[in-house]
């Protein structure tokens, strides 16, 4: 298996769920926080954004004849990324992380040593968690931004992902699962492989390994227990990315193709091949299910009358696409943030597509975790972990 390409795979948080932050130094709750329905498990995101559904529904035939925009982002700084710019302000270069309006970078997290894999913030923690591929599961104190906790795993991680009081860690061969508020640990064995991939869905846990098969457990509440797993077979390849949304679980593969899974059954009812490429990351919002791959394209799904699956609009950009995200700005505008492999995130309006700025890092990008209060985090293939919040275009918080 191609080494370069499983380095760069691994999960997405994009359906992480939204959990209540505590206050502390980097976290301001001035912003309203958005009701968001709560599953046993697992928040349903930002699925229920009624603007963005009826917005892209009402674009849909413009979307599919629309040309993406020439990049017309200011370059940053390489020199200045690095710290050794000696031109100053006479550079022509950008000299800050993020170019365009209404999001701020707060603080940065520097403890892990390897790539970020995942972020998680619990509901009722105090506590922000994150993994890497150092084999680390590192806390951070959301009042002083300081390392409260590291815990070697032992192994290398592949995922990450909170949902309520839940923790979840996809790693070599299995799954640690941490519950904070009873204390509980548990280890979920029978994956093959590395772990590259996890969602929620009512009480059911998905889990998408490096031997291309998905396994599922179920959550018993009366033994405190998993049963399991399941197993969905198919994929021809690793399965890198998963995501569930109208009853349907969807996941992404090294073999480039997408399956849509009945998530009661658990059989496989459509498989969609759009990618050339890598499927690296799936978002599902209002509706629409999100794709994008290292072949340089971002592909928006929408179900037709027929009840298949169906390509309304590509987004190309000029290199791979390793992550997205739906996020809601301070104005509550749908914003799409596509992280690609020329070290940077891009952000987009929709149903537009129109652009709204640029996240800049020395390294890639391959975890985002949306936070409730407008809060944002990245984390890069160097281990650092970035802490923003949305602010309104004027600039106030």
């Amino acid at each position: 298996m191609n080494r370069s390409v499983l380095d760069r795979v691994g999960p997405v948080n994009s359906d992480d769920s939204v959990s209540p932050l505590l206050p502390g130094s980097f976290i301001h709750r001035n912003l309203p926080l958005r009701s968001i329905q709560r599953s046993k498990l697992m928040p349903e995101d930002h699925r229920s954004s009624s603007k963005l559904n009826s917005t892209l529904r009402t674009c849909e035939p413009e979307l599919k004849q629309r040309l993406p925009k020439k990049n017309q982002q200011k370059k940053v700084c390489r020199y200045w990324l690095l710290g050794n710019c000696v031109r100053g302000d006479k550079c022509h270069y950008l000299h800050s992380l993020f170019s365009g309006k209404g999001l701020s970078m707060l603080v940065q997290l520097k403890g892990h040593q390897k790539a970020v894999r995942g972020i998680g913030f619990p509901s009722g923690s105090e506590k922000l968690y994150t993994c890497s591929k150092d084999g680390l599961l590192q806390s951070w104190d959301c009042h002083t931004g300081q390392c409260a906790d590291a815990n070697n795993l032992g192994c290398e991680i592949g995922s990450l992902i909170s949902a309520g009081p839940w923790i979840f860690v996809g790693m070599l061969n299995a799954i640690k699962v941490f519950n904070i508020a009873t204390n509980a640990e548990y280890c979920l064995t029978g994956p093959v492989g590395l772990v590259y991939a996890i969602t929620v869905e009512r009480d059911v846990l998905f889990t998408g390994a490096q031997d291309g098969t998905i396994y599922a457990w179920k959550f018993n509440p009366e033994s405190d227990s998993f049963q399991g797993p399941a197993l969905l077979k198919g994929h021809e390849g690793a399965v890198v990315s998963l995501v569930v949304g109208a009853n349907r679980l969807y996941s992404g593969s090294m073999d480039h193709n997408i399956k849509v899974w009945d998530v009661d059954t658990l059989q496989c009812i459509q498989t969609l091949n759009g990618h050339s490429a890598v499927v690296m990351s799936l978002l599902f919002w209002d509706q629409h299910l999100f794709s994008c791959s290292l072949d340089n394209t971002v592909k928006v799904w929408a179900t037709s009358e027929d009840c298949n699956v169906e390509v309304i609009y590509t987004h190309n950009e000029e290199d791979g696409v390793l992550a997205l995200c739906g996020a809601l700005d301070a104005e509550a505008k749908p914003i799409l943030l596509c992280s690609c492999n020329d070290n940077s995130i891009h952000l987009y309006e929709l149903p537009s597509f129109s652009q709204r700025g640029r996240i800049y890092a020395t390294h890639e990008i391959r975890s985002i975790h949306i936070g409730s209060g407008g809060l944002l985090f990245t984390g890069d293939e160097a281990g650092l972990v970035t802490v923003w919040k949305w602010v309104s275009e004027s600039g106030s918080q």
